[in-house]
């Protein structure tokens, strides 16, 4: 799979591609990358974005500058790119990620995430350069940045070669094994702390009960009634 970044701050990135899952999925064969709006701006003095028509608070990204940057990173007119990858801008008032979205995404051959800044947008970006918004929840964040890497942070675990354990991402909160449920609790050494002691199933080797007692305890999780 290939991923690209569109962002004024790639260097944020640093921390989150030294990640072993990151490291390992690219060592695999997958591709991230990051296109800097302000390397390829048409405007003096790296300029990127403007005040609002209308006025109000805040600066907008220029459609002009996000189409300089797109056309330069794939070498076509930015308003057929969507009919060859998916493009999400990422804004609050997007679809919202969830478990479902993020196996679809998963499953495309390229991704390109724009970071918004600022006050956001050049609406005019949106409607004619991507596939769509995409949110990772009803709040505001000062850019794009965080957005991008928790959604592709999310992709990469389902990409083969990200994980050690190709089980791993299988039997995990809001999968199809656990029927959509959150993930049951986990318990390790020592058995007994202070009086608080694992289940007792967990201890029993009884892999059918365990795997009845995890189910359980994800569905009591999913409707927020407490097993008795």
């Amino acid at each position: 799979m290939e991923i690209d970044v569109f962002t004024l701050f790639p260097a944020a990135f640093g921390w989150f591609a030294r990640q072993h899952h990151v490291v390992s999925a690219l060592a695999h064969g997958h591709a991230l990358g990051y296109v800097n709006y302000r390397d390829h701006t048409p405007l003096r003095a790296g300029q990127v974005d403007d005040t609002p028509f209308g006025g109000g608070a805040g600066m907008v990204l220029r459609v002009d500058v996000v189409e300089a940057a797109l056309r330069a990173r794939y070498g076509i007119d930015p308003v057929v790119l969507p009919e060859r990858r998916r493009v999400l801008a990422l804004a609050p008032s997007g679809q919202l990620l969830d478990e479902s979205l993020v196996s679809e995404l998963a499953a495309e051959p390229a991704l390109t995430l724009l970071c918004g800044r600022y006050e956001g947008f050049d609406e005019r970006i949106i409607e004619h350069f991507s596939s769509g918004c995409l949110s990772i929840g009803r709040y505001v964040l000062s850019g794009g940045e965080l957005a991008a890497m928790v959604v592709v942070d999310a992709v990469l675990r389902k990409l083969p070669g990200a994980l050690g354990d190709a089980t791993s991402p299988v039997e995990e909160s809001f999968s199809t094994a656990l029927e959509g449920a959150p993930e049951y609790p986990h318990y390790t050494r020592p058995a007994d702390h202070r009086g608080w002691r694992v289940p007792e199933v967990l201890l029993s080797g009884h892999h059918a009960r365990i795997r009845e007692w995890r189910l359980a305890q994800s569905r009591s999780r999913a409707t927020g009634r407490p097993l008795p």
